[in-house]
This record gives C-alpha cells, structure tokens and sequence, in this order.
C-alpha cells in the first residue's frame, strides 16, 4: 500500500504491478480489494488496510496443485527408522552406564604391592624357584598320573614352560601296566605315606595297576610365598579328554589343621574335554576356595565360579589369570578386571557361610564340631601364607569329572576306578594332540607380589 504524499490518492499495488485508485474504491460499497494474491479488508474511515478472517483466494498464476509431501501419508518405515534410532541411543546410553558401574565396582588394591617372584621361563630353575614333586599318591583327588622330573612331562622351549602328561606304558610297556610289574619312583618327595605312595605293583587278578599316565607338578613351597597380594599367570589350557590342568595355592603351614581346615585356593582350572562336554570342557575355565572342618563337609561349592566366553576354547590361546587377595575380598579374573571367575567379600565368617552342623556321625561315633577358625577374623582361614602350585592330572575320582557325563569310562566309587580307565586308553588316547605342546598346559610367565 502507498500514499502518495500531498493527495488524497491512496494507491496498492497487485502482484503485477498495477496500481489502482484506493480513492475511487473508498467512494464506493466496496469492503474489499482483491489482489492476485489475497484479499485486502479497509477501514471506511481510515482509509487503511485491517484485518480479516476470510480465507486467501488461491493464486491466480499456478494452474496445477501444489505438492505438499509432508501432507502425504509417511512411509511407515521411515517412521521405524526414527524409533529404531531413538531406542539404540538409548541402549548405548544405557550399556555405558553398566559399564561404568561396573568398572567402579570392582574392588582394587589399595595398599601398594612389592614384587616377589617374576619368572618368564627364560630358563627352568628347579633348585631356587621350582620344586618338582614324585608322587604316586593321586593327591587326595584318586587322580590316576604319577608325577615325575623327567623333562618328558616338564620343560622349557623358547620361553615357555610345559607341563605334559605321557603314557607310562611308553616307558614300562603296556603289560607291565596291568600286571606282574614293580614301579618305585626314583626321588620320591611324598612324605605323607611313603611306603604306598611312592611306588606301585601291577596285579591283574586285583584290579590294580600302575598309575598309567607320567605328569608333572611344581610348586613354589620351598621358595616363594604370600600372604596377601597378587599372583598373575599367563597360560595356555591342554588339549585332550580327562585331561585336568591346575593352578592353585596351599598353606605353607597348615595353621587351623590338614586340608580342608586350613583352606586351598583354585586360581584356574580347567577340563581338556571337548567344548561339546556337557559338564565344561576346554571352553570354560574354574575358580575356588577350599575350607570347612572336615573333608566331608568341604565347602568350595559355596565360594567357586567360572568364566566361560561365548566361543573358543581356553585350548587355543593364552590368558591372563590374576588373583587379587586382600582382607577385605579375593577375586580371581581373565584378562580383564570385568571378567572374573570368583568374586567374594570377607565380609562373614567362613564358619557362618559355612552353616556347618554341630556334629557328625562317624563310624566310630558322634563328633561334635568346633569352628577350627574362631576369633581370626572374616578372612580366616585365608589369612596366612600360600605358595604356588602348577600341576596337569588326568582323571580322578573326586567328581570333577562327573559320572555318566561324556562317555566317561570310570565309576568313582569302583575299587577299580584307574584300571577302567587305562583299560579305556583306545577312546580317550585319540583325543590327545600327537603335538605335546598342545597337549600339555603352556605358561608364559608366573609374577607373584606381596602387599608392602
């Protein structure tokens, strides 16, 4: 709209351009203008344009309808996107916020750690680090290999250690297993029972035999232990049924009594089983601690766990084990802090985790039970100082490898337990690598720190 200044000739301009006397128009009934584009309302008295609620005229120009697509129905995929988009943001948003807490929650040691042992296997020292064990006892769990020095069943290849089981028949010969033959292990340290623990006689008629596999196991017991701190080992599960790798710690000096009283930790231990074994084979690794007053009442199934991942096997590269022992908690992990096989506060007595009886019924009579770890503290009897183990069995009859489970060729209860499984050696001999260094346990390193 325009005035022009010293008139009474008010002029609006359409769209094109053309000006029209507003004044003329003012003179007339007319209320409105109608321009290409909308119409103009006029006040009578002021002459000037005011506001009306009359629809706009359509545009006088465009002949063909305006494509409005978002007046359009959408494409319900579009719409999916959207929402699709929305909740995976709040997804991530939320598995950083698990992540986070549980990155925070994880226990650490606060108090500052002093290196005690750090082996890399450069060379195998038996005489200041390593204690070999010759045993023919099966060490409380009826395993079925003896133990040996030979370098057979332990040594060091570039920088690496390798604990092997063997056949004993490659050695004495497959009769000489099963009958009619002497074996006295040479060196024996078994101090327990020496007379029936360091050696064997095979006898057909009696169902005994010959342990039927050779092994290894070292310990740390005359060198290196702790109370308190952190064992790290890098290592590589065996390959192979009934195989039973281990790495673990006992008491240097049994302060509340023999095993189970004075506690045992599980660091790792595994079954070279197949992935398909329904009881956990190679692809699952175990933790657990030992305790209670008596082996009957061994409580390790109330403070054990395991890591299994969704694929692979422990069989085909090497892990990182770490154990974290302070009084306030033990935690055992692979790889990563995140990922623990055993994680336990001290936080109650072992004896009321325990919920032990007040007695028991023995062959002989009614024993009342003491708590073997009163007034020592939540941590008890995992409170004194441990040394290192690293051992590979075969078989047993303590029930690691349940019955009926996996084609296994032994009942635990038979008195002949050992013998149906050397007389099995055709179905589980074949699973073990022809390569010995698949079918041992492969440690990398062994690093051992005590709290300062």
């Amino acid at each position: 709209m325009v005035s022009d200044v010293g008139s009474d000739n008010t002029y609006a301009l359409d769209y094109n351009g053309v000006a029209n006397s507003l004044q003329e128009i003012k003179g007339s009934d007319a209320r409105y203008l109608s321009t290409s584009y909308s119409t103009i309302s006029f006040d009578e008295d002021s002459g000037f344009e005011k506001d009306t609620d009359r629809p706009l005229r359509p545009c006088t120009l465009v002949t063909e309808k305006i494509h409005k697509p978002w007046m359009e129905n959408k494409d319900w995929r579009i719409a999916a996107s959207y929402w699709i988009f929305f909740w995976s943001a709040i997804g991530m948003a939320g598995a950083a916020l698990f992540i986070w807490h549980g990155w925070t929650s994880v226990p650490l040691i606060k108090q500052p750690l002093c290196l005690v042992m750090s082996d890399d296997f450069n060379t195998f020292d038996t005489v200041n680090t390593w204690h070999q064990e010759v045993d023919l006892s099966g060490f409380q769990n009826g395993e079925f290999e003896m133990t040996t020095t030979s370098p057979n069943n332990s040594y060091v290849k570039n920088g690496t250690l390798f604990i092997v089981p063997t056949l004993t028949s490659e050695v004495i010969g497959v009769a000489n297993v099963f009958d009619a033959y002497t074996y006295n292990a040479t060196g024996c340290t078994n101090t327990v029972d020496p007379d029936n623990d360091c050696g064997a006689v095979s006898n057909a008629t009696a169902g005994v035999v010959i342990n039927p596999v050779m092994s290894a196991r070292i310990t740390t017991q005359k060198s290196f232990s702790i109370a308190y701190g952190k064992v790290e080992i890098r290592a590589r599960m065996p390959k192979g049924d009934w195989i039973w790798p281990s790495i673990w710690m006992l008491p240097v000096d049994n302060v509340y009594g023999n095993w189970p009283r004075s506690g045992k930790f599980s660091i790792v231990q595994s079954r070279g089983n197949s992935i398909r074994y329904q009881a956990g084979g190679q692809n699952s690794v175990h933790a657990a601690l030992q305790w209670g007053p008596t082996v009957a009442l061994n409580r390790n199934g109330e403070t054990s766990g395991a890591w299994a991942p969704r694929r692979g096997s422990f069989g085909d590269d090497f892990h990182t084990y770490t154990l974290e022992w302070t009084q306030d908690y033990l935690r055992v992990s692979v790889d990563t802090k995140l990922k623990h096989s055993l994680d336990l506060r001290f936080n109650t007595p072992f004896w009321n985790r325990g919920n032990f009886p007040d007695s028991i019924t023995n062959g002989t009579g009614t024993i009342t039970l003491t708590n073997p770890w009163e007034g020592r503290g939540e941590s008890a009897p995992f409170d004194q100082r441990f040394y290192l183990i690293m051992d590979v069995a075969v078989g047993g009859t303590h029930g690691y490898f349940p019955d009926n489970v996996g084609g296994k060729p032994w009942l635990d209860e038979s008195r002949t337990a050992m013998r149906d499984f050397a007389l099995a050696q055709d179905e589980w001999y074949p699973t073990w690598p022809a390569n010995l260094e698949e079918r041992g346990m492969a440690i990398d390193y062994v690093k051992m720190w005590q709290l300062c």
